[in-house]
């Protein structure tokens, strides 16, 4: 199966996931395979939030509308383009899963199969609905994916190469469990913005959608905030509003609950509004309903600071002229070549005969 025709096959299912971003989809007859799989994609998304509570319809839309976006062809062509997949040896790429956020593994998914290997994907409990359906679809749009996709439950068994993503802990043991294998293992990482209380409303508005789309669970999402000393978080809090309803939400009231209660009880200083809490903290993984802060001396210091600390951040959001910060509002919309911690999958996938 040459290039352009894997291309195609997501082509298509880019097309087909795009009925799918919207509060009511409505089936367009003229994509390819639409007649069946539309109504059981319906039925699958409805699975997703009945078996976890943070997949709500609303992340779920996000998530397939990101990804309809990225499965163009001129996407697709300009992502490829600097790697040589014809001296591909074709090998079985085993893909431990997360599970939260949605399709959360997807791009891991794509790229093994782009890059013309066989997958055997090993799914999160929480996000085991969705990524099936849409291997089915792709084997009908292009029937050589068929034999080339594996789900399992079992113990991984008969892959060549490894892509695990998990907590730190589970990381460790991924280490030694896959040690005698070409692996890439990702570990815990946070995101983070940088303000220097020169930001404007529209930019402050638009960091509310790093910080609470997917609730935060992202490792994409802003969990902490560095400020200059004596910075006023009244105009941070006032462009926050605009996510209150996130309260909506029974699981993420409770934790907000929960946290709240918790740092009260511990006679932490915190500040909040009523659906967040901003706590003074080093840490970088803030709980859920909670954003931590830092303040800063000045930025050249703080940016090396973060270079040194670059295996737990995975976006930096800024406005200060910094190499690879991310714009307001946008580390949920990650192009095709902006790779989980850095590292290029396309290269690892294409380099296995010389690992």
């Amino acid at each position: 199966m040459a290039l352009a025709e894997r291309i195609n096959a997501f082509v298509n299912l880019g097309g087909f996931l795009s009925q799918f971003s919207t509060e009511n989809p409505e089936p367009n007859f003229s994509i390819n395979l639409n007649d069946p799989f539309f109504d059981g994609m319906k039925h699958q998304l409805k699975l997703a939030q009945e078996n976890n509570g943070w997949f709500t319809q609303e992340n779920l839309r996000f998530a397939i509308g990101n990804w309809a976006e990225a499965l163009q062809e001129e996407k697709l062509v300009r992502w490829t383009e600097p790697y040589n997949f014809d001296e591909i040896s074709q090998q079985k790429i085993a893909i431990i899963m997360a599970g939260n956020i949605p399709l959360v593994g997807f791009h891991d998914f794509l790229s093994v199969l782009i890059s013309g290997h066989e997958v055997i994907v090993k799914q999160s409990s929480n996000d085991k609905h969705l990524l099936p359906y849409l291997a089915k679809y792709l084997e009908y749009a292009e029937p050589s994916f068929k034999g080339k996709i594996t789900f399992t439950e079992e113990k991984l068994e008969d892959f060549d190469a490894v892509i695990a993503t998990g907590s730190n802990n589970t990381a460790r043991y991924f280490e030694y469990y896959f040690k005698d294998k070409p692996n890439i293992i990702r570990k815990n990482r946070n995101s983070v913005a940088i303000l220097t209380g020169k930001e404007t409303e529209e930019q402050l508005i638009a960091l509310s959608d790093d910080i609470f789309t997917y609730f935060g669970l992202g490792c994409r999402s802003v969990s902490k905030l560095f400020v200059p000393k004596d910075y006023n978080f009244e105009a941070f809090f006032k462009a926050m509003y605009g996510k209150s309803d996130i309260m909506n939400s029974a699981k993420y009231a409770n934790n907000y609950d929960y946290n709240k209660a918790v740092y009260l009880m511990s006679l932490f200083d915190i500040l909040e509004n009523g659906f967040v809490m901003i706590k003074e903290d080093p840490q970088y993984a803030s709980p859920i309903a909670t954003v931590f802060y830092e303040y800063y001396e000045n930025l050249d210091a703080l940016q090396e600071k973060l270079i040194a600390d670059a295996e737990n951040i995975q976006c930096i959001v800024a406005d200060i002229n910094m190499e690879n910060q991310i714009t307001f509002g946008q580390t949920q919309h990650p192009e095709l070549h902006e790779y989980a911690d850095g590292v290029d999958t396309l290269t690892f996938l294409t380099n296995l005969d010389r690992n």
